[in-house]
């Protein structure tokens, strides 16, 4: 044995010819070439720049899986499983929210020598992102004609356009269970976005307030509440990386940049769950 080093273990494989390897599994090689710099000459921080937006679809695509397979659990009533697979989107979420520190160790001046090459490609286009907007409830149907060039991500958004949301679900989840939610809220075109319902900060109010609720839909309320306060924190995040970035530029894809970013704080997809909290012990 070398001094300093680890003695490999009789058991372990090191022949993967006939057999199933760690980078074929994972398919290493398309993913680790899948960074395209486009700078000439290459710009040496525009590999993070690729890297960190890859990453962001990759969580993106988790979230979307498992925020589908939680719609899925509600519509049939298993809250403890949905739970399970919220609690995984918040996780993911939070690590979402961290990788906007690594990029912005890129600074003003480093982004500035590359961001040309970037042309009229912006996150605005990430059909992963508006797909978590839309099964959270801000729809917009005018949005499909950014994806009008991608048939497969068109037609995906144009699905979950047409189907209930993850509120949606909740809502006729307690419905089943009792609560007294109104009929045209379960009958409510699911193609629009989620508007403020006063008259569900009662059902809200009951589910707080009573000793007798079900701890599962109490949780189910708190976990719906943390997965839009982490999607606040990373359009947050996002405002911030690029406002320290690129100050008060307009965006790559044409929008008006910290302004346009700045409104998306004002969306919200479980209202009556925030309005509840001035009604509880009044």
């Amino acid at each position: 044995m070398t001094e300093g080093t680890r003695p490999l273990e009789d058991s372990i494989r090191t022949d993967f010819h006939d057999a199933m390897s760690y980078g074929r599994y994972l398919d290493l090689d398309r993913i680790l070439g899948a960074q395209h710099p486009q700078s000439d000459p290459e710009h040496h921080d525009e590999l993070l720049f690729i890297i960190q937006h890859q990453t962001s679809e990759l969580w993106l695509k988790l979230i979307l899986h498992e925020l589908r397979e939680s719609r899925r659990l509600l519509d049939v009533d298993d809250l403890g499983k949905a739970l399970k697979g919220l609690a995984r989107v918040k996780t993911a979420l939070r690590t979402l929210i961290e990788q906007w520190s690594v990029l912005s160790t890129l600074t003003p001046r480093e982004y500035a020598e590359f961001r040309g090459s970037l042309g009229s490609s912006s996150g605005f286009q990430s059909f992963q992102y508006r797909a978590v907007e839309f099964i959270l409830g801000n729809k917009n149907a005018r949005l499909l004609d950014v994806f009008t060039s991608e048939p497969a991500a068109h037609a995906m958004l144009t699905d979950l356009l047409a189907e209930p949301t993850l509120y949606d679900a909740f809502l006729h989840a307690l419905a089943r269970a009792g609560y007294a939610i109104p009929d045209d809220v379960l009958e409510r075109d699911v193609a629009t976005p989620w508007v403020f319902r006063q008259d569900l900060v009662p059902v809200f109010t009951r589910i707080y307030e009573s000793p007798d609720t079900p701890w599962v839909l109490y949780q189910a309320c708190e976990d719906l509440v943390d997965v839009e306060d982490s999607v606040q924190m990373w359009r947050f995040r996002h405002l911030r990386t690029v406002q320290r970035t690129i100050g008060f530029k307009t965006g790559t894809g044409g929008s008006s940049g910290v302004g346009f970013l700045q409104r998306a704080l004002d969306l919200t997809f479980f209202p009556e769950l925030y309005a509840v909290r001035t009604e509880i012990g009044r």
